[in-house]
């Protein structure tokens, strides 16, 4: 984790309502190149919402967001897996990689369908893919990018155990590049030794914001 430079992306305060109900409160957070912040909570929490509102999809309630990013720099992973069932896995990839404005080569596109393990399945269907497929290859759509943010909103899902190792992996990957990866997750023991910050919401507020050791001794996970 890289401390000494500028945050790429700083929350001050920051606090969300969906209509009259209120979400969380007074959110803070810096999140620096390099670092892994695991964000925890109970189920509606807010998590997701939080994500969203540091990738930029939504405009908090209260409270202030800002970037140290250029447009296009945020890689975010959401709950649904963003495939085309009619295309194929590299089309998948191309379509999305030119909704970016990029325009990557073939060998680019295989090199990271095999990063993920499909680089066999690459002119099957993503509509035949099980689960699990559907999520690598919607993982290898946000490392295509290269970002130097990556919002991952529970990307375990689906995943068999090798599936997790390469998530695993190029989590490790995105950290040793200079790269921030912001992770939401139900698995806190599991996950919490792999980031270098817990972030909780629970209560609607920040309920906890440190090392992951500090976490596991809060949580009584220790």
């Amino acid at each position: 984790m890289t401390q000494s430079k500028p945050a790429l992306v700083s929350l001050n305060g920051v606090g969300h309502f969906f209509g009259q109900r209120l979400v969380f409160r007074q959110v803070s957070l810096d999140v620096a190149p390099g670092e892994v912040v695991l964000v925890l909570g109970p189920n509606g929490a807010g998590k997701s919402t939080l994500l969203q509102i540091v990738a930029g999809l939504l405009t908090p309630g209260s409270g202030e967001v800002a970037w140290n990013l250029e447009h296009g720099e945020i890689g975010y992973l959401g709950h649904g897996t963003c495939v085309y069932p009619f295309l194929s896995a590299s089309e998948n990839l191309l379509f999305w990689a030119r909704m970016h404005g990029m325009t990557p080569s073939i060998s680019e596109i295989s090199t990271v369908l095999d990063r993920v393990e499909l680089k066999a399945a690459a002119l099957e269907r993503a509509g035949t893919f099980s689960r699990g497929m559907a999520q690598r290859l919607s993982l290898a759509r946000v490392l295509l990018l290269n970002s130097r943010m990556l919002l991952l909103d529970e990307p375990a899902t689906g995943l068999d155990t090798a599936s997790r190792a390469i998530l695993d992996r190029e989590i490790g990957q995105a950290r040793a590049r200079g790269a921030a990866v912001v992770w939401v997750s139900h698995d806190a023991r599991r996950d919490a030794l792999l980031t270098d910050r817990v972030l909780v919401l629970q209560g609607k507020r920040q309920a906890f914001l440190g090392s992951a050791n500090d976490y596991l001794e809060w949580s009584g996970d220790a």
